[in-house]
């Protein structure tokens, strides 16, 4: 067969341990036999990272601001332990975290339905879509270790030099202390991204926070996401047929666990961060979750929503068999893949992409399975597979579909 031809390259970020070896199997069995694949290539393995001092992190992300569509393996975020065993220069940080910094994204994981996997909770029949604000709050607070008694307070400096004081706390004794931030700027564009990605999808959107116990600081994103709905979004809304709704973040809890699916869920950073988990969890895995960065200046970046599988690289190390679930890989070169066919207007493109979805979906539907499914799965007898005998598989089956 013909391959397909792309004419916009993906940016296409390599990683690190057992997903970087399915990396390279996903390639060669899915992809290059059936598509003239185009790509600037960029290596985030650990080794290269600090090989370049990073460097690379940043010349990936700023590649995908060039051609609008990356596809990221997962890569490790090394701690102590990882400094060490690596013989690292410095403890780097996530990848991930520079990549969203530079593109400004909003990352949105959703789990991929596969019958047989069925979800903890009853009631959800379709997916729901997590929408992490990835920017400020916790994971870049300032914190102290209050040693005993004293006055803690919030100061802001104008460049006038005259202060603003809040209290925070009269100590009494030792204690502890946490500051955060946020941009305006920063949490208009995720609004922006959670509105434009839910007239893509033609979902309802809802957004929670704690605006009644966080006066100011969640009650400025409540404020934030309103205001840009109603100026710039209320009418496409309307036109598209779908709803825009705000709650608390409690109430929204309450509801989603009560829902049907088939909505997206926007969250701030560190609600978003444990909700994701706890929907991959309560829809069957990690592994069979897709993330996508969006942006709303247009940059699209597609990953799987897991790590890098270490124990099991461990044992490949070895040359003990291994059986990793591919499936999420998978989904971020096809999420990609369709996604730059839209772009160039390759309809072909975009064909495929679906045509290894389901080709994929169909596989684990038939009982061919990793590991990790044959112990969730409620199909009777599955047969569990090794990492490459399940993407071949696949393979077999995609062959089936492109005739």
């Amino acid at each position: 067969m013909n391959k397909i031809a792309m004419k916009t390259p993906l940016v296409e970020m390599d990683g690190d341990e057992m997903t970087r070896i399915i990396w390279k199997i996903i390639k060669d069995e899915l992809l290059l036999p059936f598509i003239d694949l185009k790509t600037e290539y960029y290596d985030l393995g650990l080794k290269h990272r600090d090989e370049t001092d990073d460097q690379v992190t940043i010349d990936a992300s700023n590649a995908t601001k060039k051609y609008g569509v990356a596809v990221k393996c997962a890569t490790i975020t090394p701690n102590a332990a990882r400094v060490k065993e690596y013989n690292l220069k410095r403890m780097y940080k996530s990848p991930n975290g520079t990549i969203r910094s530079i593109l400004d994204g909003t990352v949105f994981r959703a789990p991929i339905i596969v019958k047989g996997i069925e979800p903890n909770v009853k009631t959800w029949e379709k997916p729901i879509t997590i929408a992490r604000h990835a920017y400020g709050d916790v994971y870049s607070a300032t914190e102290m270790k209050i040693p005993g008694p004293g006055r803690v307070e919030l100061v802001y400096t104008k460049p006038d030099g005259t202060e603003e004081r809040a209290l925070v706390h009269e100590f009494d004794g030792p204690g502890v202390v946490q500051g955060q931030h946020n941009m305006i700027s920063s949490i208009e564009s995720f609004a922006r991204s959670c509105f434009n990605y839910a007239l893509e999808k033609k979902q309802d959107l809802w957004f929670a926070s704690k605006d009644t116990i966080s006066k100011k600081y969640d009650h400025t994103f409540k404020d934030v996401f309103q205001d840009i709905y109603d100026s710039e979004y209320k009418d496409k809304f309307e036109a598209c047929g779908i709803t825009y709704f705000y709650t608390l973040i409690d109430d929204a809890v309450a509801r989603i666990m009560k829902s049907r699916g088939g909505f997206i869920w926007a969250c701030k950073n560190y609600d978003g961060d444990v909700m994701s988990d706890m929907l991959s969890s309560a829809f069957g895995s990690l592994a069979m979750m897709t993330s996508v960065l969006v942006s709303p200046h247009g940059y699209y970046e597609y990953e799987a929503a897991h790590g890098t599988v270490q124990r099991h690289y461990y044992k490949y190390l070895k040359g003990e068999e291994t059986s990793t679930n591919s499936v999420a890989t998978i989904f971020a070169w096809t999420g990609g893949l369709r996604k730059r066919g839209e772009l160039d207007g390759i309809p072909e493109l975009s064909k495929f992409a679906d045509a290894l979805e389901s080709a994929t979906i169909e596989t684990i539907e038939s009982g061919k399975m990793t590991g990790d499914l044959t112990r969730i799965t409620s199909l009777p007898n599955p047969t569990k597979l090794n990492t490459r005998d399940f993407i071949l598989a696949i393979r077999e089956n995609l062959e089936k579909k492109l005739g």
